[in-house]
């Protein structure tokens, strides 16, 4: 179980900065595919100073609130894990995924209602198209540059 998952020290400028998003996808695909069975943030919601802590450490968190105006600030983190968090249910079984082509990563899930999850992340530049086999079943897709996807089936 892989716990306490943070990116890095906050900074109000970054709040919208994709790349935070990436190394969460890249981080939760590799620790799935390497046997880790649940994943949680450290902190899922952080104020608008990367706060409240203790020691002065603040940190990003998918979520942050503006406590002056009530406001919610999802940050592009919170889209990535949701391509976990929504398509694997609970008690979903990892099944072995690889992928042929070294810049894209891949995980996939069998949910008990018998529906599979494959989520898709693109650490390139470019768009990439790609085959997606299940079986002796295949569907020609594509994803683009920096993007994340996941596809129910």
């Amino acid at each position: 179980m892989f716990t306490e998952g943070c990116n890095e020290v906050f900074n109000a400028g970054k709040l919208q900065y994709w790349p935070n998003a990436e190394r969460y996808g890249r981080s939760m695909i590799h620790d799935f595919n390497n046997g880790t069975v649940g994943w949680t943030d450290w902190n899922i919601l952080l104020d608008e100073n990367g706060g409240p802590n203790h020691v002065a450490n603040y940190c990003f968190a998918p979520l942050h609130a503006d406590v002056k105006n009530g406001a919610l600030i999802y940050t592009p983190a919170y889209y990535y894990i949701g391509h976990f968090s929504k398509f694997i249910r609970p008690n979903a079984k990892r099944v072995s995924t690889s992928s042929s082509r070294s810049h894209l990563l891949a995980t996939s899930f069998l949910n008990e209602n018998g529906k599979m999850a494959t989520v898709v992340m693109n650490q390139t530049d470019k768009p990439i198209s790609y085959n997606l086999f299940i079986g002796t079943q295949a569907v020609e897709l594509s994803i683009l540059p920096h993007a994340i996807q996941t596809m129910v089936y």
